[in-house]
C-alpha cells in the first residue's frame, strides 16, 4: 500500500499528533493489514461506515476513488449502495451515488492504464488477444530490461501462452490497476488486484487479463534469459472465462 502522508500535509503544523496517527497508525499499520481484510474489503467497510453516519463530504469521494482503486467496480459499487440504502437512510445513499456516479464515470480508454499510463492499440500482438489491449512500452530493449505497461478492457485476455527459454527467462507481472485474472495451466484461477506480483517461469503455460466489468493494468518484465522465445497457444474460450467467478470462489 502506498504510504499515507495527507494527515501532515493538511494538519502538520496545526495537530502533528493527529496528522501522526491517521498516517502511521490508521494507514500505516490498520489499513496495511491486508493478511488480515484484503484492501477491496477494507474500502468497502469504510464506505459503509461514512454513508451510515451521513458523511458525504470529500472523505467519502476519496475512499470512493480508493475502492475503485482496489478493485470494487462500478457494479458492485452500484449494488453495496442500493443495499446500504435500506439501512443507512434513502437520503443518505442519494448523496453517495451522486458521488460514486462522478468517481465511476466512463471516461473511455484515456481514463485507464493507471500510473504509467495507457499507450496505444496493441496492434502488433491483436492476433494474441481477446478483445482490446493497449500496450506502454517504458524501457528501451536494447539497452536494458524489457518494460512495458500492458492495459487490459473489460474481458479482454491474451491466449494462453508460453515463455521459453535455455536458461533464466520467464516474466514478472507488477499489477498496478484495476482486476484481473491470472491463471496456470492445470490450476486455479487466480484474482489480481493493485499490488499483486505474479512470477512466471519459464515454460509454464498461462495466460492473464482483465475481469469482467473493469479495465486491469499491469507491467510486464521480461526476465533476461538464454535463447529466449514465446509460444502463442489457444484462446482461453468464452464458456472458460465465463466460468471463471465460480472457480476463483471456490478456490480463493
Amino acid at each position: 500500500m502506498v504510504k499515507q502522508t495527507a494527515g501532515r500535509d493538511a494538519l502538520h503544523d496545526f495537530a502533528p499528533k493527529f496528522a501522526e496517527l491517521n498516517d502511521d497508525v490508521l494507514f500505516g499499520e490498520v489499513w496495511s493489514r491486508e493478511g488480515q481484510l484484503p484492501l477491496k474489503l477494507r474500502s468497502i467497510v469504510t464506505i459503509t461506515a461514512l454513508i451510515s453516519k451521513g458523511i458525504t463530504d470529500s472523505s467519502l469521494t476519496y475512499h470512493l476513488t480508493t475502492a475503485k482503486q482496489n478493485g470494487v467496480t462500478k457494479t458492485e459499487m452500484a449494488e453495496i449502495l442500493t443495499h446500504l440504502a435500506f439501512y443507512a437512510g434513502w437520503p443518505n445513499a442519494w448523496a453517495a451515488f451522486r458521488q460514486a456516479k462522478e468517481v465511476y464515470a466512463d471516461g473511455g480508454a484515456d481514463a485507464n492504464g493507471g500510473l504509467f499510463g495507457l499507450g496505444e492499440p496493441n496492434t502488433a500482438y491483436a492476433q494474441y488477444f481477446t478483445g482490446e489491449s493497449f500496450l506502454n512500452p517504458l524501457t528501451d530493449p536494447t539497452k536494458t530490461v524489457f518494460l512495458a505497461n500492458v492495459t487490459f478492457s473489460p474481458a479482454c485476455r491474451n491466449n494462453w501462452h508460453i515463455h521459453h527459454a535455455k536458461s533464466g527467462g520467464g516474466q514478472l507481472l507488477l499489477c498496478t490497476d484495476g482486476l484481473g485474472w491470472y491463471q496456470e495451466a492445470g490450476k486455479s484461477v487466480q484474482a489480481l488486484h493493485p499490488g499483486d506480483v505474479v512470477t512466471i517461469p519459464a515454460g509454464v503455460k498461462h495466460w492473464h487479463g482483465a475481469q469482467k466489468d473493469c479495465w486491469f493494468s499491469h507491467i510486464a518484465v521480461e526476465c533476461p534469459g538464454e535463447e529466449t522465445s514465446n509460444e502463442w497457444c489457444e484462446p482461453v474460450t468464452n464458456a472458460e472465462y465465463a466460468a471463471l467467478d465460480a472457480d476463483c470462489a471456490q478456490n480463493p
